[in-house]
């Protein structure tokens, strides 16, 4: 299992224990709610509370009036009421709010959980970006690379995000040396800058990639040449199979150093930034 399966994993067990904290909580507060709160009353209430009791015992009973025997004796309006128990009662007005915040805040939790799970988990689809894509016939592609005039433009592969340059240097003594970065006289470049990750235009005029965030320049071989990049652009491993298909390993990001030993030729041209 791999860090970021497990971080996922760890995400996901934090947020259902928060859920069922929520749950508890909220049903805890609901009990709590339906039941009647009963007050003390301080040593001095219940201290005059006595002593009233006391001073009625004292006095004598009064004589019923011939009036006052004829009255009816008072009736108690809550003699006659009707207890409702819970169940009949349903749901009240603050556990139904409570229950629905909880609802809605659930639902929220989960499509969050989803969401960053859907983020964060590989893509497993074959071919896609993250594994290896076949870019087409190694030869046919090293024929695309070449202008008429002599010079070089890059191949982009949008599904391994790629620019595929022509390798024609020496490999003995460069920073490539010992990498399985050439395959097929091509060169598999990634797209997105070494310094904040911005996307990097190829240049015809001066045969190099311009970053236009940063300023960040290499050429055309991915190595550094100027700006703020702390290093040369990254790459992939790259193979030609048995039917001489030119593939290129997504999953493979090959980082080097910046080189001391240039393998091509930059500026060539006017700059494009």
């Amino acid at each position: 299992m791999s860090a970021t399966q497990i971080l996922v994993l760890a995400f996901a067990g934090v947020g259902l224990l928060a859920i069922a904290a929520i749950f508890s909580i909220a049903f805890r507060r609901g009990d709590t709610a339906a039941r009647p709160k009963v007050g003390r009353l301080g040593r001095k209430s219940r201290r005059r509370d006595r002593a009233a009791a006391r001073a009625r015992q004292a006095q004598p009973a009064p004589e019923a009036s011939v009036h006052e025997a004829a009255e009816p004796a008072p009736i108690d309006p809550l003699a006659g009421r009707e207890v409702v128990d819970e169940d009949t009662m349903g749901v009240t007005r603050r556990q139904f709010f409570n229950r629905g915040v909880l609802g809605v805040f659930g639902l929220f939790m989960a499509q969050f959980g989803i969401a960053a799970l859907a983020f964060m988990w590989p893509k497993l689809r074959a071919g896609g970006f993250g594994s290896k894509v076949i870019a087409g016939n190694a030869e046919d592609l090293a024929a695309l690379v070449f202008l008429s005039d002599g010079r070089v433009t890059p191949l982009f592969v949008p599904a391994a995000q790629t620019y595929l340059v022509p390798f024609q240097g020496q490999l003995e003594g460069s920073s490539f040396e010992g990498l399985p970065v050439v395959a097929g006289g091509l060169m598999a470049l990634w797209q997105r800058c070494v310094h904040l990750g911005c996307r990097v235009p190829q240049c015809e005029a001066s045969q190099g990639f311009e970053c236009p965030c940063h300023g960040s320049k290499y050429n055309y071989h991915g190595e550094y040449e100027d700006g703020p990049a702390p290093r040369n652009l990254d790459r992939f491993a790259v193979t030609v199979d048995d039917d001489g298909q030119l593939v290129i390993d997504t999953g493979t990001v090959i980082q080097t150093a910046r080189a001391s030993v240039k393998t091509t030729e930059y500026p060539q041209g006017p700059s494009c930034i």
